[in-house]
């Protein structure tokens, strides 16, 4: 080979080198020009989860919908043995039938002892009479045996009778403040019967709504995960039995540095592109932006360091848009996050909305 060949080759070969540099450099940094104005990371879409849980310790009866399937709010998705709280339900009803007989009872002594008080009363009005009566007679005695017109044993006897009424009339009084006290014992009873049947009326509703409890609903639309148990099986209380996914609470978590953390404010657009079906293009708001930064060094002292930290950030898909292609929703799937740090700016054509039809 001479050197004019030679030449040419190594020519050749620069030639090639530059051009190969060129293609790199182009597919490094003539593509990002596209997403000047916007910061990226990646994510994996997440949903709000839920436990449906017994209240109550008990057996599992019946799982009524399977693994995978959507369900609504207020829908049945499992029943919890009540036979148990059925027998319950029966003792305390009887008890609060029982608390019902005794306010019964109390009641009618409370009449019966309003009528032995009146009794006693004319009865202390009875005496009253007898006494003045007894009284007027013995001071017409010693008037009399004053005067020789009667026989001191005659009076006497008269004052003996006064002094008898007297103790008669006490006796009669004494029974009306007996006959007052007997009242207000019973009244102090129906008082207590009274409450027996409030904590007994409690105790029925209690078992009631532990009843009500045993019938194991959605709390809201979603998508059964998986279960955690089986008929037959016994839970405590609070005891999970399902894990649903909250279809309505959809949103990809992804990090950011914090230089470009720190110009994302709460609610800036996002858009989102998912690994499994990259040719769509699915919209979505920064709903939270976390204050502590993930992936901390264990000294933070120089640029390079502050460079490594990472925050946690929460892009919100809006929930009218997961309405509508609720049986698309999947979580777990990967992806990126694309943030607009410029609002004024549109979008680049390739970062659009693009949702399935």
């Amino acid at each position: 080979m001479t050197g004019q060949q030679k030449n040419w080759s190594i020519i050749v070969v620069v030639i090639l080198i530059l051009g190969i540099l060129g293609v790199v450099a182009w597919q490094k940094f003539g593509k990002t020009d596209k997403n000047k104005g916007i910061v990226s990371g990646n994510g994996r879409i997440e949903a709000v989860e839920i436990d449906v849980a017994a209240k109550s310790s008990g057996r599992v009866k019946n799982i009524l919908v399977r693994e995978g399937e959507f369900v609504t709010a207020g829908q049945v998705v499992a029943t919890m043995d009540i036979e148990t709280l059925e027998a319950q339900l029966r003792q305390a009803e009887a008890q609060l039938q029982q608390a019902h007989s005794s306010v019964a009872t109390a009641q009618s002594q409370v009449v019966q002892r309003e009528s032995e008080k009146e009794a006693a009363r004319a009865l202390v009005k009875q005496r009253q009479a007898e006494l003045v009566k007894a009284r007027q007679h013995s001071d017409r005695s010693s008037e009399l045996v004053k005067g020789g017109a009667m026989a001191k044993q005659d009076a006497d006897d008269d004052y003996a009778q006064l002094q008898s009424d007297e103790a008669a009339l006490n006796s009669a009084r004494a029974q009306l403040a007996a006959s007052e006290a007997a009242i207000t014992t019973v009244r102090t009873q129906i008082a207590g019967a009274k409450s027996a049947v409030e904590a007994a009326r409690a105790n029925v509703e209690r078992i009631q709504a532990d009843i009500r409890d045993s019938v194991l609903k959605s709390p809201r639309d979603g998508r059964v995960q998986y279960r955690v148990a089986q008929p037959g099986e016994v839970v405590g209380a609070g005891g999970r039995v399902l894990n649903l996914v909250d279809l309505s609470d959809v949103y990809m978590t992804f990090f950011l540095p914090m230089e470009a953390a720190g110009k994302v404010a709460l609610g800036s657009e996002v858009r989102l592109i998912l690994d499994a079906v990259p040719q769509y293009v699915i919209p979505a708001k920064v709903s939270f932006i976390a204050d502590v930064a993930q992936f901390t060094p264990k000294t933070v002292e120089t640029a390079s360091e502050r460079e490594k930290l990472m925050f946690r950030i929460r892009a919100q898909i809006p929930v009218e848009l997961l309405k509508k292609h609720i049986t698309q929703v999947k979580t777990g799937l990967p992806g990126m996050a694309y943030v607009r740090l410029d609002a004024a700016k549109p979008w680049p054509a390739h970062l659009q909305v693009k949702l399935p039809q």
